[in-house]
């Protein structure tokens, strides 16, 4: 590996937590108010929708990182060498789900950004009505799931990566204490995300 592709692989695992991992957590826990209903879901996004420098932060801080990750993303998605059928063990397969992952999320993501935010940009209310709409779509609703899920996955098990990439995890034992960390994120996330979905569309089940 040259020094340019490792400058290009320590930036992209970078912007993968900071900023956009960071951004991800948080639109999950603004998104976790519909679980309230549909009142307080509504206050969070205005808030969000409100905030100053909106349209500088989504463009330096949300799209551009983003799309930086997703362009290198997809180039190291198709030259990695995946060996999960001749050595099938646990990292290995991490490794090839870490790469899926990151297509689903790339689509997952280009799709809900139109569904959102460039509908809005175009007039369109972003409010609860209009993700009870969608997702009482049951083929929307499965989408939203696998790519919510997926995106998810895709950030905490990437933070075991960055944690090693910048020095953090640097021991055997470090390693296996991070791939534990990194999956209870997952979970907890997971969790707090499907609860989401379901509020729009059976408060009862998200608040089960």
């Amino acid at each position: 590996m040259n020094g340019r592709e490792f400058a290009n692989r320590k930036l992209h695992s970078l912007l993968g937590v900071i900023p956009v991992g960071i951004f991800l957590t948080q639109h999950l826990i603004v998104n976790q108010f519909a679980t309230k209903g549909a009142e307080s879901f509504n206050k969070a996004a205005g808030v969000m929708a409100n905030l100053p420098f909106r349209y500088a932060l989504e463009i330096f801080i949300i799209f551009l990182p983003l799309l930086y990750h997703a362009v290198y993303g997809l180039y190291i998605a198709f030259t990695a060498k995946n060996n999960v059928t001749s050595y099938s063990y646990f990292r290995n397969w991490m490794f090839y789900l870490q790469r899926l992952t990151g297509i689903i999320t790339l689509v997952f993501v280009s799709w809900h950004v139109w569904q959102t935010r460039i509908q809005a940009a175009m007039g369109q209310e972003v409010d609860y009505e209009m993700m009870e709409s969608i997702l009482s779509n049951p083929g929307m609703f499965v989408f939203y799931t696998v790519g919510v899920v997926s995106t998810i996955f895709h950030f905490a098990n990437g933070l075991w990566s960055f944690f090693i990439s910048w020095g953090i995890t640097v021991t055997p034992r470090s390693q296996r204490i991070s791939t534990y960390a990194t999956m209870i994120v997952f979970f907890l996330l997971a969790i707090m995300a499907i609860r989401t979905l379901f509020a729009f569309v059976d408060p009862q089940l998200a608040n089960m």
